[in-house]
């Protein structure tokens, strides 16, 4: 039975089959029987982790232990508002810190996290944010919606998404302006050259 942790790019919790490339943390959201709650975030500290670690084993959905959330590749983490984790991808970390500093000023772990807590949740309920940009203008890496479906941005082409058939084939960007999933923090991020780890099926990999 498929497990309600797959992160969407549109921010939602969903018990769908794909494969999860990266895991997620938002703390404590499923009960002693490994359902989810009302809740969707425990803390702000959103990261995207490696799947294996250190040789680390840890049962899933454990009681009293964080939920496990899984994302299809890291450009859907971002949209989703997680940023790389600190210890077990540290290299990616310091590299995406390193630009987020050049961009806003110092910064640690706790205060990028403050930022984009406001930058991807709005309103009450909370739901993602959103924003308007011109798809051409969007970097590598970021996710808009097209005609409700999300789409990402990759190599200059549209890639359509949906959670049973993955990314489709590539599209010309469409004019005019998108409705753009990815936190604008992290767009500028992106556009300053931090470049996320796509889906094997879009690198051959």
């Amino acid at each position: 039975m498929t497990r309600p942790n797959r992160v969407l790019p549109t921010g939602e919790i969903a018990a769908v089959p794909f494969r999860g490339a990266w895991m997620g943390n938002r703390g404590i959201l499923h009960d002693a029987a490994g359902q989810l709650g009302p809740a969707r975030w425990r803390h702000k500290n959103w990261i995207c982790c490696k799947l294996a670690f250190k040789g680390r084993k840890r049962p899933l959905m454990a009681p009293r232990s964080y939920t496990e959330l899984f994302f299809y590749d890291e450009p859907q983490a971002l949209a989703a508002g997680h940023r790389p984790c600190a210890e077990c991808r540290r290299e990616d970390y310091n590299r995406f810190r390193g630009i987020w500093e050049r961009l806003f000023g110092p910064a640690d772990a706790k205060a990028i996290d403050e930022v984009l807590h406001k930058a991807r949740l709005a309103g009450r309920p909370a739901r993602q944010c959103r924003h308007l940009a011109a798809a051409q203008s969007m970097p590598d890496g970021a996710m808009i919606l097209i005609e409700g479906q999300p789409a990402l941005i990759w190599q200059g082409a549209l890639h359509p998404w949906t959670p049973d058939l993955g990314y489709g084939p590539a599209l010309p960007l469409p004019d005019g302006p998108a409705t753009v999933l990815t936190p604008a923090p992290l767009v500028a991020v992106l556009t300053a050259g931090y470049r996320p780890i796509p889906h094997h099926s879009l690198t051959g990999a």
